[in-house]
């Protein structure tokens, strides 16, 4: 790129018609240019080559593209001995006229090619053509291309989110896990109500909406559930929701000692009033918490519009 733009020639703007040759100094390139122009004469002050005649700028041009084309051909050829001398072994990499580089989609990797001189993309055979004239440059950033194509292969894209998924299971604590479950293990013989504020060990005062009938047979959690952990074959799963705050203010509270016992005996009883007033304290905090979260939400669409 930088070469094509070394090679110049400027329209003269004096009285005698001509035009101006500027070109990278090479004593062979100088020989051959005088041969062609041998009225040419150098101007110190143009820094450039003056050939006097109405013709010179089209000659001029003529000779500098059969000029750049065989410089070309020449790069080209030293680049391909490059090539067989120190050649670069990828499966992501085919040799023909060209370099051809054909690897998955990455931002990296397009970069990376379009900063390579001569490099082009050919969006029907979705292969990317470099001349062996940029084997050099091709090389020196190799290494780059390689690693961002390996890493955008489809199965090592998803080997890494696979991983990620497993990490992300790993930082889930269990017990939060488990909550998402909305479920509680209950004894199958001793079934509590539903549709009724009741408290539990784990999740406090919740509401039972639906029973399995089947027994469960996997193993529990002692931490979470010590009144079923070890007699897993007499508990089904019971399924829970929070209840609502009206629901809390119309239970009735039990009494202490009639309820105490049965926690450890069936994991559910009925809650006393300093249970009931605690669950609809938390209640009432997170209806201040949504309807504070609602009014920023309309603020926020109010100063868009």
């Amino acid at each position: 790129m930088e070469l094509v733009s070394a090679f110049q020639v400027i329209p003269g703007e004096g009285e005698r018609p001509g035009a101006f040759a500027a070109f990278p100094y090479d004593r062979d390139l100088v020989r051959r240019f005088r041969e062609a122009f041998p009225r040419a004469r150098w101007r110190g002050e143009e820094q450039g080559w003056f050939v006097p005649g109405t013709t010179a700028e089209q000659r001029l041009n003529a000779w500098m593209a059969q000029e750049l084309a065989d410089l070309d051909r020449h790069a080209d050829a030293k680049g391909r001995d490059a090539y067989l001398f120190e050649p670069l072994e990828s499966p992501y990499l085919s040799i023909g006229e060209d370099l051809r580089i054909r690897t998955p989609y990455s931002r990296t990797i397009v970069e990376t090619l379009r900063s390579i001189p001569w490099a082009s993309w050919n969006p029907e055979d979705k292969v990317w053509h470099v001349p062996f004239r940029s084997y050099e440059a091709l090389r020196q950033k190799w290494s780059v291309i390689e690693e961002a194509a390996r890493r955008n292969e489809p199965a090592e894209r998803q080997r890494r989110r696979e991983e990620q998924r497993r990490a992300g299971a790993a930082r889930i604590d269990p017990a939060q896990a488990e909550r998402r479950r909305r479920r509680y293990p209950v004894p199958g013989d001793d079934l509590p109500p539903v549709e009724m504020p009741l408290m539990t060990i784990p999740w406090g005062v919740v509401v039972f909406d639906e029973i399995d009938d089947h027994v469960i047979e996997e193993a529990l959690d002692a931490n979470l559930y010590p009144h079923a952990a070890a007699d897993p074959g007499r508990h089904v799963w019971a399924h829970w929701r929070m209840p609502a705050l009206q629901e809390v203010y119309r239970a009735r509270p039990a009494r202490e000692t009639e309820e105490r016992s049965l926690r450890e005996s069936r994991g559910w009883w009925r809650p006393s009033r300093d249970e009931l007033q605690d669950r609809a304290r938390r209640l009432r905090q997170s209806e201040r918490a949504q309807r504070a979260r609602h009014a920023g939400h309309k603020d926020v669409r109010r100063a868009g519009d």
